[in-house]
């Protein structure tokens, strides 16, 4: 069952957004803390995934952005209804003056595209799929960016069955699961989990886990299909 409760939503980022931290790659350099109190004050300072939780609150007349049911929207992907074509606007009305000259791909383009969950971040805002053709490290990236979904398949080293995300150099694509170690514990064999950066994060239903697929699958073929508009696109000048 989806936790419902504020405190439920704290404890649900935390676990999702500490592999990141802990590797350096957003929020708080010293970390994200261990109570609500401290977890709350440092989710402002992941400049990701916070302005989509504001926007997704305002959009939803939820009282608390790290309310669990959005949170878990977040991260999983799961569709509360809102109007995606707002959310963008309103999401890159904040990310793009951040950016700056950066990431210049953050215009009304991206809107087609848009939605109000963390594949969006990586495979949308974030420039690692327009690097694809430039060598290995962009499709790492992306893969283990996302959240993925995949099978307990042994504890000792605790590994998990996956699929992994695949290129062929036109376009983005989920293989045949694959079985690889992951950093944590406290799952039996056979559980589904979530993975962020090789990190056990959660135990998913079966329900969840379909959710998750399926958003990763429609952001896969909305990346594609920018992805071979821009192949197409004859050239400037």
């Amino acid at each position: 069952m989806t936790p419902r409760s504020s405190s439920a939503g704290v404890d649900l980022f935390a676990r999702y957004a500490d592999a990141p931290n802990a590797l350096g790659y957003c929020g708080p350099p010293e970390g994200i803390g261990t109570t609500e109190a401290e977890i709350r004050a440092s989710v402002r300072r992941f400049s990701g995934v916070w302005p989509y939780l504001q926007v997704l609150a305002r959009l939803t007349a939820a009282a608390d952005p790290l309310h669990a049911r959005l949170v878990e929207a977040y991260w999983l992907g799961r569709d509360l209804g809102v109007d995606r074509e707002e959310f963008g606007r309103e999401l890159l009305a904040v990310l793009g003056p951040r950016a700056g000259a950066y990431w210049t791909h953050l215009t009304p383009d991206l809107l087609a595209e848009a939605a109000p969950d963390h594949g969006f971040h990586v495979f949308g805002v974030y420039p690692w799929s327009r690097l694809l053709t430039a060598g290995p490290q962009p499709l790492f990236v992306l893969d283990s960016c996302r959240i993925r979904w995949g099978t307990v398949v042994a504890l000792d080293p605790l590994t998990v069955s996956s699929p992994r995300l695949t290129w062929d150099g036109a376009a983005l694509g989920l293989g045949d699961a694959t079985d690889s170690p992951v950093e944590g514990d406290g799952v039996a064999l056979g559980e589904v989990v979530a993975v962020h950066w090789d990190r056990l994060v959660d135990v998913l239903t079966a329900e969840q886990a379909e959710v998750l697929a399926a958003s990763t699958r429609a952001r896969l073929a909305a990346t594609n299909a920018r992805l071979s508009a821009a192949a197409g696109a004859p050239p400037c000048g």
